[in-house]
């Protein structure tokens, strides 16, 4: 079974979780492929509702996607995420990344989804298929999900407990949208069960969110809550490499 873990924060200026450290756990736990995303303390000031961005946090976030797309350079098996921020850069959509992470925690700068170039944005991931690792709020998950509207798969991680919970996205009906799928970094054993119980094993994802998870003992959850073994297949590498953007990107 190769398995590919779809959640794994990676980066090296504002926080340090290099490659070099995250090599010898997926190693550890039999993992062989890494979907990863840039931290988000590259991306902009987290810490900071009123963040203004400047000509330093766009550096910031251009090395910070050019340190992933150089790690999938130079080995198979690295997936690297395109982090989307309020510059909106259609262009850098033309390199090689496999997905979109979209990330937004309430009390943290927002996106700007009144700009036209948001639209924009929306628009060309979903020309592009591009899965899109969706964490927001309830309100925008629900919004998002209804621009995109199936045209390219959404991830919401940790079976939706930052989206406002795996209860009020089940509630809303979220999770009968064929489109929307869920990872399980982090989630409870309960969430996991109940989710495959109610629509099966093609729309979940096995995930750690490492730094704040560690592959191994998430891994391990999910072999020992009795999954069938075509199931956890599915889960651990064969939804996620239907998803990946794997094809030269559009020039």
């Amino acid at each position: 079974m190769r398995i590919i873990d779809s959640h794994i924060h990676c980066g090296v200026q504002n926080v340090h979780q290099p490659f070099a450290d995250i090599r010898p756990l997926l190693a550890r736990a039999g993992i062989d492929s890494a979907c990863l995303f840039a931290p988000v303390e590259d991306i902009y000031h987290r810490y900071s509702s009123s963040f203004d961005d400047n000509r330093r946090w766009r550096r910031c976030r251009e090395r910070a996607h050019d340190y992933l797309l150089d790690l999938a350079t130079g080995q198979a098996g690295i997936y690297p995420y395109y982090f989307v921020w309020n510059d909106f850069m259609l262009e850098d959509l033309q390199k090689p990344f496999a997905g979109i992470k979209w990330h937004h925690h309430a009390g943290e700068p927002a996106y700007r989804y009144e700009d036209s170039r948001c639209a924009q944005m929306i628009e060309t991931i979903c020309s592009e298929k591009m899965p899109v690792v969706l964490e927001e709020t309830f309100e925008r998950t629900l919004w998002f999900i209804e621009q995109v509207c199936g045209r390219t798969p959404v991830i919401i991680p940790h079976l939706g407990m930052l989206n406002g919970g795996f209860a009020r996205l089940l509630r809303s009906g979220v999770w009968e949208d064929e489109s929307v799928y869920a990872d399980t970094a982090l989630a409870g054993s309960e969430e996991i069960r109940t989710f495959l119980d109610r629509y099966g094993s093609r729309r979940l994802l096995f995930g750690s969110d490492y730094p704040f998870g560690m592959p191994e003992p998430q891994l391990q959850q999910l072999k020992t809550i009795g999954i069938a073994n075509s199931d956890l297949e599915r889960i651990c590498g064969e939804n996620i490499r239907r998803l990946l953007r794997t094809t030269s990107p559009l020039r």
